[in-house]
Formats: structure tokens, sequence, C-alpha cells
């Protein structure tokens, strides 16, 4: 009370003043901050009004439903050049979309066993991990997708070449040449929905079947044949419903035509190019993520995994991979949505992604700002549903204290 009195000269306490209020200052950065964003939205969008009026150009949409007038080499769903612009885009989104998941799925298998491999005390795995990592993590991913396209997949045998190797091998099913990867294409018949469906219940029960195995692992020590019990599930009951169903699948072999192969299906040299590109380059960076996630785990917990009489590979797999997750996923978030966002470089191999769609529309239409604003919706709306799924998954992980 001395003390307070000294200062003010009575009991009271020091006012603070409204300038150096946290409360008062946190409010008003926030009022500010809204407002300069709604100010240089409302001058970007005036200045937009006032260009397209002045060019005599209407903004809009309905642009969407009119004839698209070009082909597109690789499609999922139906789709010609009558179709409108609205269908070319679900082409595009769905090209978009394979891309990254395939690409997502490899580089994570690759940038794991590269990863744990630059660890391996075998000198000649961890220098060739090694090799490759500074290699794909210090090229631009252009040129690694020029590598595959015009390097690598150009140089295949020609289409005559394939027509030349089927005379002499009647009963070859797959062919490789410069212009794609032939296969037999799956006719689905009637009664394979209920396959289907038998697959995604083997699928739940899988899953289901593991959960509960945890459990009783965790409760009695005792852990029951899991991967024997899933395969035969997702497997096993699948098949023996395809048999019970007729087989109603059938393939449509790839045959030589006039000039190119008919029938079956092909993947392109686009696609091969962009997705062993992306994947590749956004490897390079899991496989550091990785060891850096492995490194992270203290030296005890291999120790020890090793006086419970764990080898090495299962001590790496039960007891530090589980544990670098934790550390491994944030950052691995960051690459899963690196890789989405660079597969848009599709653009520069021919490949029909969202990009290369949509710019073909908009030379077309010359709708840029709307073309823009999906392109941006789209992609904005794909890193989220990305990060939401990957920070449930890093949620899932996190250690509970009991």
């Amino acid at each position: 009370m001395a003390l307070a009195d000294a200062r003010t000269g009575s009991g009271e306490p020091p006012k603070v003043s409204l300038l150096y209020n946290p409360a008062l200052r946190s409010v008003v950065y926030q009022v500010v901050t809204l407002v300069v964003i709604i100010g240089a939205v409302w001058y970007a969008w005036n200045n937009v009004v006032q260009n397209l009026a002045r060019a005599n150009m209407t903004a809009g949409f309905g642009f969407l439903n009119s004839r698209a007038g070009f082909d597109l080499a690789q499609a999922l769903i139906s789709y010609s050049s009558d179709s409108t612009y609205f269908r070319a885009l679900q082409v595009g989104l769905l090209n978009t979309l394979v891309v990254a998941a395939a690409g997502i799925v490899t580089a994570t298998v690759v940038g794991l066993l590269v990863g744990v491999g630059r660890l391996s005390h075998n000198w000649l795995i961890a220098r060739l991990c090694t090799v490759y990592v500074e290699i794909f993590r210090n090229i631009p991913p252009l040129l690694v997708i020029f590598f595959w396209y015009l390097g690598v997949l150009a140089l295949l045998p020609s289409i005559r070449t394939i027509f030349q190797s089927v005379k002499d091998d009647p009963g070859a099913v797959f062919f490789i040449s410069n212009r794609g990867i032939y296969m037999p294409a799956p006719v689905f018949g009637e009664g394979f929905g209920v396959v289907l469906a038998a697959l995604l219940i083997g699928i739940v029960a899988a899953i289901a079947f593991t959960i509960w195995a945890n459990a009783r692992q965790r409760a009695t020590g005792q852990r029951p044949p899991v991967l024997w019990v899933n395969l035969a599930l997702i497997v096993l009951l699948p098949l023996a419903v395809f048999i019970v169903m007729g087989q109603p699948l059938t393939l449509d072999y790839a045959v030589p035509g006039s000039f190119n192969m008919k029938g079956g299906m092909v993947i392109g040299p686009e696609f091969l190019a962009l997705y062993l590109a992306l994947s590749l380059y956004t490897a390079s960076f899991i496989a550091e993520i990785v060891r850096a996630g492995i490194r992270g785990v203290s030296h005890g917990q291999t120790e020890a995994s090793y006086a419970l009489g764990l080898r090495p590979g299962h001590a790496t797999r039960l007891v530090v991979l589980p544990q670098a997750l934790r550390i491994i996923i944030p950052p691995l978030t960051s690459q899963y949505l690196n890789l989405i966002k660079n597969s848009s470089l599709a653009v520069a191999v021919g490949y029909a992604d969202l990009v290369a769609v949509g710019g073909t529309i908009l030379n077309q239409s010359g709708k840029s700002i709307e073309i823009i604003s999906i392109w941006m919706l789209i992609y904005v709306s794909i890193s989220l549903v990305t990060s939401l799924f990957m920070n449930w998954f890093n949620a899932k992980m996190a250690l509970v204290e009991r």
C-alpha cells in the first residue's frame, strides 16, 4: 500500500492508458485489418467491373453451358467435342485428382523407403538414397517432367514396333510404346455391383477387426492373426462373391488398328511423365521428413526394443516409426499440398488437367476472370479437404496421456 501511495499519491491502482491496453489494442488491430481487407477487395472488384464495362464485356458463368468444340486425349468420363465447357472442366478436375492421388501414394511409399534407407547401416544403400535425395531436391519439378517426357518416354519403341511384336507374340496383352502403355480394359457385367458391395463390407469388417485386435492386445498382450483375417475379408470374400455371381467381368484387349492400337485402355505418356516426375520429386522431400522424424525419436526407444528381443527391422516398424509419425505428419501435409499444386505443370506436356482445360476454355471464350476464379476455388477446396484430413489423422496419432 505504501508503494501504491508513493506512485499515485493515493490508495487507488494506477490507471492504464487506452493506448497501452492490450485488450483494446487487439480489437483495434483486428478491426483495422478487416477494414483494409474489405477495402482492397472492394477496390479490386470495382476496378474489374469498370474495366469490363469499358471493354463492353459482361461477367458471369453462363458460358459454361456452351459447346466446347475441342477434344481431350484422356477423359475418365464420357466426353466429346460436342460437350459443354462445364463437362470439359469436370474432365480436367478428375484428371487432376487422379494424378494427385496416385502421386501422393507413390511419393509416400518411395519417400518412406528412401528416408529409412538413408539411416541404413549398409554404406551403399545409405549413399544411394543420399544421392537420390540431393539430385531430385535440387532440380525444378518442370525439368523433371521434361526429363521423363522427352528423355525417357519419347525414346520408347514406336507403334510400328509394337505392331511387329504383336505378330511375333499374338498372346501378349501389354504393350509399351512412345504413345503410352496399352492394356486390357475391364468391362463390367450385371452383378458386379454386388462384388463391389462385398469388397466394401470386407474393408469395413477388416477395419473393425483391426480395432478389436488392437484393443485385445492392449488388454491381454495377445495379438490375433490380423493380417490373415484382413486378407480373407478383403480378398477372399469379394472373390467368392465374384465366382458365385458368375464372374461378371470381362476384358477388352488392345489390338492393332490402321494407324494405332484400338480397344483396351491406354495410359498416355503425358500422364506417366507428370505422375513419375511429381512422385519422385516430392518423395525426395518426404524422405528428409521421414529421416528427421526417425532422428527425433529417442535412441533409448531403439535400445529398449533391442533389449526386448526385437530385430532391427521389427524395432523400426513397430517402435520407431509409430512414434516418428507424430513428427512426420505436420510437414508431410505441406508436401501433399505442394504435389497437388505442382500438378498444374501438366500444361507443359499437354496433359488435360484442370489448368490445361481451363486455359483452352479461356482462350476460346475470353472469360479470364471466371476461369481464374474457378481455378482458385477448386484448388483451395482440394487443399482445405487435404489439410482437414491430415489434421484429423494427426490428432488421432497424438499421444494420449493416461
